[in-house]
């Protein structure tokens, strides 16, 4: 069976990682490791006002929600990041209608300097200088990021995966792994905010990665009914062919038609796997021609009839 969602797997031992105890040195930091998970927040659950004292990093891989940061609301939807920093308050709530499943990273971050360890002056002798500088340098932009979500535009998510992945195959070289991919995260996570300039208010906007953003939201909520590139384009104010680009840029190389078919299935997984009603009725309402084509499409993308996708995810 075709896994369609990644992160899926980390659910199956949400503590694994924390049960390691991690600590990462790099450059003249010692980053230690208090959280590192997927979790999920039901539709409609809200968590209150809180702060922490540790940077926490938070990554949305699937749903939408909202968060508050200090007194100010952002959406939130699949493919966002966004930091509260040491006694940052914040406020986290899914969509009414739509669970929001989130990746968290907690790291407590401590220059050596400031510690008295035998490790630290040697440490930093020895320390490549080229490492240094650039821990020092994500570290500082780290301590100044504007309180927004963005784009996970330098693909920091993928990173959780591998560290859980390779936490229980415990192949050799496995806290290395773990111990890289947490640097790439936080790397990957300073990159998506200095890409951008830091305005808290009126941020400029990759206009490519905001465009694509507009294109699969219209897609995404018009995909029950006749969907074409030129309207789509149209309404974004470009040329079909601008936005075809655009398309094959960010999607990971996907066409305008693969993105929307991917989209009408993920609607018609939940449809099968929440509801009851009849296959030919799910097709009609998530933009298929008929049940005969929707079977024909799921078996060639999952290797199953629609029938037996549900009767393996319907709850019981």
């Amino acid at each position: 069976m075709t896994n369609i969602f990644p992160y899926e797997t980390m659910m199956e031992r949400q503590d694994a990682l924390e049960r390691l105890d991690l600590k990462v040195y790099w450059g003249n930091y010692e980053i230690r490791v208090l959280r590192f998970h997927l979790t999920s927040f039901p539709p409609g659950k809200m968590v209150s006002f809180h702060k922490h004292a540790e940077y926490e990093f938070h990554f949305i891989p699937r749903g939408k929600g909202m968060v508050i940061l200090e007194e100010e609301p952002f959406s939130l939807r699949e493919g966002m990041l966004y930091l509260t920093g040491p006694d940052v308050m914040h406020y986290q709530e899914a969509d009414k209608l739509e669970a929001m499943d989130e990746l968290c990273l907690h790291v407590d971050i401590i220059h050596l300097a400031d510690k008295e360890k035998h490790r630290g002056k040697a440490a930093r002798q020895a320390a490549d200088p080229w490492e240094l500088a650039e821990a020092h340098d994500c570290m500082e932009k780290l301590a100044r990021l504007p309180l927004h979500p963005v784009s996970d535009t330098h693909v920091a998510m993928p990173y959780f995966l591998e560290a859980y992945e390779a936490s229980q195959m415990k192949y050799a070289g496995q806290y290395t792994t773990i111990k890289h991919c947490v640097i790439q995260i936080l790397l990957r996570a300073v990159r998506a905010y200095t890409s951008e300039p830091t305005e808290a208010q009126m941020p400029s906007r990759d206009m490519k990665a905001y465009r694509y953003q507009l294109a699969l939201e219209y897609m995404q909520a018009n995909s029950s009914g006749d969907v074409v590139l030129d309207d789509v384009a149209d309404k974004l104010h470009i040329s079909a062919r601008q936005l075809q680009r655009i398309i094959k840029e960010q999607g990971d190389g996907r066409s305008f038609s693969e993105i929307l078919e991917d989209i009408r299935l993920k609607a018609v997984c939940r449809r099968l796997a929440e509801s009851k009603d009849p296959i030919d009725s799910i097709a009609a309402n998530e933009g298929f021609s008929s049940g005969s084509y929707l079977h024909t499409v799921f078996r060639k993308r999952f290797g199953m009839t629609p029938t037996e996708y549900r009767n393996m995810n319907t709850n019981q």
